[in-house]
């Protein structure tokens, strides 16, 4: 959350030519409505079903640039279709500015709690270990605009390739 999946999954997608698919907006046209109203009328878990539905549901038979949800490393079995789908690259930043980021584009139904600061805390060190175990790059998006992630994960790509 705050990353800036959105943005550099844009301009991977203007640079390749390849497909974007974000597994957020396949749950959101299944249901018609946002993914805050999802989350609103039927709950944190039928999004995750949902989620994972969408994820399933990707042909690995194509190239795409796939956004996902922080969160949906939550379920192992989305973790093993990830992998199985390709190369996952995890964009990362600090902590304080993956926190402002989220705050500022608003509605993040997982924030909507007393203490958000701390709600987000306790949601990213848990999700932290999923992270580093199955990202096969990491980018720190900390200081970079979306176009120099991009260029990021390209020379690391190209590192990995070597």
């Amino acid at each position: 959350m705050g990353a800036g999946k959105s943005a550099v999954g844009s301009c991977l997608e203007k640079r390749t030519g390849v497909t974007q698919i974000d597994t957020d907006d396949i749950v959101a046209s299944k249901f018609g409505i946002s993914i805050p109203e999802i989350f609103s009328k039927y709950g944190e878990e039928r999004f995750r079903d949902a989620e994972t539905e969408a994820l399933r549901g990707i042909a690995v038979d194509q190239p795409a640039v796939i956004m996902t949800g922080g969160g949906i490393v939550l379920r192992e079995g989305n973790v093993d279709l990830l992998k199985r789908l390709g190369i996952v690259v995890w964009l990362d930043a600090n902590e304080e500015i993956l926190f402002e980021r989220a705050v500022r584009k608003g509605n993040r139904p997982l924030l909507e709690a007393e203490n958000r600061r701390k709600t987000f805390s306790q949601m990213l060190q848990a999700r932290l270990p999923v992270y580093a175990k199955i990202a096969n790059i990491r980018v720190d998006t900390s200081a970079l605009a979306a176009d120099e992630v991009t260029d990021a994960i390209f020379k690391l790509l190209e590192a990995n390739d070597r």
